[in-house]
């Protein structure tokens, strides 16, 4: 039996599916797969692709996972630094879920370029970043995260390395707000050991977590845990999308020609 996901999680890649729908599959670029969910939703509707992690650990458990489409030439894997890494410009997606928050103000920028350098003509970005800056806990602190990200923030990040944003929308409101509480108390308990770790180290840690009833569900929960059950709270966040308490901000976006040079 496939592993619960948190309902957070499954909110996001509800959403992304439904995105993801009106474009026609090509090859993507992953930067920071951690578990594989966007990996397997991807591959499950016909892309082939590329993941990059600077972390060992999570490339080994990618290899695992899809080792039967990695065999057939659907996805490779690179265990290394996308920033560092040569780059080919035949992509038609590059997707990213909460890594950016997890660079330098520099280091933020250099990503926006070379995802540019990366991209085919009429290709695209797709993200998601932790959003709400009033919502910041612990569980920004263990990950290592340097913010959390406003529209106008995003905004201006976009802008100003020569992208178009082109869409955004906050997920996951108001589930993961009401959840919040609990959260905190579960990833203190659990991880609040990982807080004296460099911020390297818990930003490499970060894609493989293991926090009962927050990252780990008991089998079972499966019955309540999947995207038929969570439809109405899917609903409900495309409802809310425009909430600046969502703690979790989506967008699309697409360089400027002349960036791509």
């Amino acid at each position: 039996m496939v592993a619960p996901l948190p309902p957070g999680t499954l909110l996001q890649l509800m959403y992304l599916r439904e995105r993801l729908s009106r474009i026609r599959a090509g090859h993507f670029v992953e930067i920071g797969p951690g578990g594989g969910e966007i990996t397997h939703l991807l591959l499950s509707i016909g892309w082939t692709g590329l993941a990059y992690d600077a972390d060992a650990t999570t490339v080994e458990i990618i290899n695992n996972r899809f080792a039967r489409e990695i065999a057939k030439g659907q996805l490779a894997t690179v265990n290394g630094d996308y920033l560092a890494a040569s780059v080919r410009s035949d992509a038609d997606l590059i997707i990213s879920c909460m890594v950016m928050e997890h660079m330098d103000e520099e280091q933020q920028f250099a990503f926006m370029v070379r995802a540019a350098r990366n991209l085919r003509s009429d290709g695209r970005m797709i993200g998601l970043v932790p959003a709400s800056p009033r919502h910041w806990g612990i569980e920004d602190d263990i990950a290592g995260h340097y913010r959390r990200y406003t529209r106008s923030s995003l905004r201006a990040l976009i802008s100003a390395s020569g992208w178009r944003l082109s869409h955004t929308a906050g997920l996951t409101f108001p589930v993961s707000n009401a959840l919040l509480p609990l959260s905190n108390v579960l990833v203190h308990h659990t991880e609040a050991g990982k807080l004296s770790l460099s911020r390297s180290e818990r930003t490499m840690q970060s894609g493989r977590r293991n926090v009962h009833f927050k990252t780990q569900f008991p089998p079972f929960w499966g019955l309540v845990l999947n995207r038929f059950v969570l439809y109405p709270l899917h609903a409900i966040q495309k409802s809310c999308s425009n909430s600046e308490r969502a703690l979790v901000l989506y967008f699309e976006a697409e360089p400027n020609p002349i960036d791509r040079i």
